[in-house]
């Protein structure tokens, strides 16, 4: 087909954003070219809130019809947990005829060159950031994250993420030059001389098993970094969570074709109730690249038996707090708060333990026993969720009833200082919103260990009382190894504890926020300057991202000849 973007009118208007992406992870300083408000789109027209709403709900009860070959059949079936039937039905593949298709375009798309694919790859996330209000719609009603949240991390964070993928996958393509000319002295005789060219290729078809709470969020930085590193994409949803993977796979197949590509470069694998198709997709031949974001029991299963493929996982980790005295208590206080209650703690970033001395601690106020510092944090949660109106905001909805099950089933495990309480939301009678639940238990009790040494996601954290600071970084050290931590936070105005904990992390490669009071929280991250995980512990085999993330989705070939 003609292309009707030509690859040098995607760099002339793509390169400069790409050129300060490059320059954003060298510096690590602040930069985002999506704004995170929502009136920075426009007041009018196609980029406005209520054209987003309206694109939104024009979505509903309709068949995404995306125009990939080997279609057999339509499925949805999606449910909002704010109560909405989404009516939205999707292709199914036949895999046999999808992904001999989706491998005939790699050719060409591998030929292209970095640069034409980074392009590429930046003006699909133009068009998506384009309709942010459309994609904050669909990500708030897949995963049940509150509006503005869902507006934010499903829409300029998730295309910085995905954006700074492109920029590691630049950068690892073009450390090899394209030719060398190699010439080897003989002494008398003729020196040896030869032509030598590098090309990067695509590993092969790359699997992406996307996540019901974050679609976009965790997403973006597997389907970019592979695509923008030759490999096609088979975009594989989260059954509950479809609607924003699959406006996207819709999007890149849009680019593609206009810029001369094989729209079936991407592709969507939506599947029936209960089919399960990740096991079988992932351990066919043709996918040699995979991203999950989920279980470490699913993720662990991928790393042993999908041994094809290259696989990133981010998995389930222990987030841990320690608190060891605090030189802003209420600072601290009003940071945990909001830690422990946004999008009801369903994020794999979510502190779920708060290591505290059981003879207490020192604050700006005084010592603090263990018992006033939990009383504390309880009021200071009841106090930012005390306005309903507030609350919903902050909270979100239960994703799902396991969620819900686990938050029910928390206040059996010990002291509860905190009791969850229900909240109406007035918009969406269908929503079950929950405050979080706070429960005291002792790490010195064996019977107490079994819970705050498993992951409970959702709205629910542990105070656990420890005898000793000494032994709160002992008992941070053994979770990490053991369980691993996507975050860890420490609260301390000594210097000699605040280096023991430091070294704990970097021994066991864990990322460490100190001391936050402020309007940064442990459980958010920052593309292009912050690393999401390490790759280094039991929850992520991989960050987002660094070019160890990228850097194997391609290999470089040579081809010498004689000069």
């Amino acid at each position: 087909m003609a292309a009707e973007l030509s690859a040098h009118e995607l760099i002339a208007k793509h390169r400069p954003t790409l050129d300060q992406a490059l320059e954003a992870i060298r510096t690590r300083a602040y930069w985002s070219p999506h704004p995170e408000h929502p009136k920075a789109y426009g007041e009018n027209g196609s980029l406005d809130m209520a054209a987003g709403k309206a694109a939104f709900d024009a979505l509903l009860n309709t068949r995404l019809d995306l125009g990939q070959p080997g279609t057999d059949d339509w499925v949805g079936g999606e449910v909002s947990p704010y109560g909405i039937e989404l009516g939205v039905e999707y292709p199914h593949a036949d895999v046999d005829v999808l992904l001999p298709a989706m491998k005939a375009g790699q050719r060409a798309w591998r030929d292209a060159g970095a640069e034409a694919r980074a392009v590429v790859c930046l003006e699909i996330l133009k068009r998506i950031s384009d309709r942010t209000h459309e994609f904050a719609h669909a990500v708030m009603h897949t995963s049940g994250q509150a509006f503005m949240m869902a507006f934010q991390a499903g829409g300029p964070h998730a295309q910085d993420r995905g954006l700074e993928a492109v920029a590691y996958a630049y950068v690892e393509q073009v450390r090899t030059p394209d030719t060398a000319e190699w010439v080897k002295p003989q002494g008398k005789r003729d020196p040896l001389a030869l032509t030598k060219q590098f090309t990067p290729v695509p590993r092969g078809i790359a699997l992406l098993i996307g996540c019901n709470t974050f679609p976009t969020w965790n997403g973006y930085p597997g389907l970019f970094a592979s695509l923008a590193t030759g490999n096609a994409v088979l975009v594989k949803p989260h059954p509950r969570a479809v609607l924003p993977l699959a406006l996207t796979v819709r999007i890149a197949r849009e680019v593609l074709g206009e810029a001369g590509f094989d729209p079936n470069l991407v592709a969507l694998a939506a599947e029936r109730p209960g089919e399960g198709i990740a096991k079988t997709l992932a351990t066919r031949p043709e996918i040699r690249i995979i991203d999950y974001t989920g279980s470490t029991a699913f993720g662990d299963w991928l790393e042993a038996n999908a041994r094809q493929a290259q696989v990133y996982t981010e998995k389930a980790g222990v987030n841990t707090v320690l608190v060891e005295s605090a030189g802003d208590y209420k600072g601290m206080l009003a940071n945990l708060a909001f830690s422990l209650s946004l999008y009801s703690g369903q994020m794999c970033t979510t502190p779920q333990n708060l290591l505290i001395p059981r003879d207490g601690i020192r604050t700006d106020e005084g010592p603090k026993t263990f018992d006033e510092v939990v009383a504390d944090l309880a009021r200071s949660v009841d106090g930012l969720l005390g306005d309903d109106a507030r609350a919903n905001g902050l909270l979100g909805a239960i994703v799902n009833p396991d969620v819900k099950a686990r938050l029910e089933a928390a206040a059996g495990l010990g002291e509860v200082a905190l009791a969850s309480r229900e909240i109406s939301n007035p918009e969406f009678p269908g929503a079950v919103v929950r405050t979080p639940v706070i429960v005291k238990l002792d790490g010195a009790k064996p019977d107490d260990e079994a819970a705050y040494m498993s992951e409970c996601f959702g709205p629910v954290s542990f105070a656990v009382a420890v005898d000793s600071a000494a032994d709160a970084v002992e008992l941070l050290r053994r979770t990490v190894r053991e369980k691993g931590a996507m975050t860890v936070g420490a609260y301390t105005t000594d210097e000699e504890f605040e280096q023991a904990v430091e070294e704990v992390c970097l021994e066991e490669a864990a990322q460490l926020s100190l001391n936050l009071t402020g309007g940064v929280y442990v459980n958010q991250t920052a593309a292009f300057s912050d690393f999401h995980g390490s790759g280094g512990n039991p929850a992520a085999n991989a960050a987002l991202c660094d070019g160890a993330f990228v850097a194997n989705r391609f290999r470089v070939v040579e081809v010498r000849r004689e000069a």
